[in-house]
């Protein structure tokens, strides 16, 4: 059996494409009895708890939103580490810092089972799509193991080294997104301000070397119309991944000056109200 615990943004998505390709049982567990209640259209069942997941799974994936939630799963009270069995998996989908994952998987491993660190990134619709970016951290006679299980959610699949450089690749690649959205979202500032057209502005703009995803996707999709719906990756979520990508620049030791200026804005968004909003949110305030 397959368990899964946090079907919220992405998780939902992803569950159901697990469900519905894998051939295979999926209980899942979340504190939210909405998601759980359509995924049953789907064939998940929902669990009682957390130790229902771990008695009865397999492989158990986590998409959960931070650090916090992981570490109370994974070693918490009536946590996985705790009722799990020696062979099984715990697959790691969220967004945790770089020591937090080689600490969880230290632990698992004393008992006989296999922490890996996979990350997702995209959006929801690709999640809905079955599109996501997967980036792994594990040992390498475990990547053939899970690979085809990312596969049905997924459309790119890598193995980026060892245990936490999966989280290492999730952070930099979140590092560079923000300060992409930043300077979209500076972009299409000047270009309202100087009365140009901002649809064909940002088209134009795809077409030379300032052709990014963040334009295509949070500069065409939500800076433009200026729709920066909740339940989106939010301004929280992101100031949550600044701090574990600077917490990892300090392992570095490099001052990432950029991803400041991109912190600046996002905290700047959260004292206007904006905490709960879509990141790219960040334009109104420029």
């Amino acid at each position: 059996m397959i368990g899964f615990i946090g079907v919220g943004v992405m998780g939902e998505p992803i569950c159901r494409h697990l469900a519905s390709k894998s051939g295979k049982e999926v209980r899942a567990y979340d504190i939210a009895p909405e998601p759980l209640e359509r995924l049953k259209a789907d064939g998940v069942k929902p669990a009682e708890s957390v130790r229902e997941v771990a008695e009865k799974s397999e492989m158990v994936f986590l998409s959960l939103p931070g650090a916090v939630e992981v570490k109370q799963v994974c070693v918490g009270r009536a946590s996985l580490l705790i009722h799990m069995r020696p062979g099984t998996y715990v697959i790691d989908l969220s967004t945790i810092p770089v020591g937090l994952t080689r600490d969880l998987e230290g632990r698992f491993a004393a008992r006989g089972i296999h922490f890996l660190d996979a990350p997702v990134a995209r959006t929801r619709a690709a999640a809905e799509e079955g599109k996501l970016s997967v980036m792994v951290g594990c040992k390498e006679t475990h990547f053939p193991r899970v690979k085809p299980l990312l596969e049905y959610f997924a459309s790119d699949v890598t193995r980026c080294g060892p245990p936490g450089a999966g989280q290492a690749m999730k952070l930099i690649n979140n590092m560079v997104l923000f300060q992409n959205v930043l300077a979209v979202a500076e972009a299409l500032a000047v270009i309202r301000r100087l009365g140009l057209d901002p649809a064909k502005a940002l088209e134009v703009l795809s077409k030379g070397s300032a052709d990014s995803f963040a334009l295509r996707h949070h500069g065409v999709k939500a800076m433009l119309p200026n729709k920066f719906p909740e339940k989106a990756f939010s301004v929280e979520y992101a100031l949550k991944d600044i701090s574990y990508a600077l917490e990892l620049a300090k392992i570095a030791r490099i001052d990432l000056t950029g991803l400041k200026n991109a912190k600046a804005a996002l905290e700047k968004a959260a004292a206007a109200g904006h905490t709960a909003e879509y990141f790219p949110v960040i334009a109104k305030l420029i």
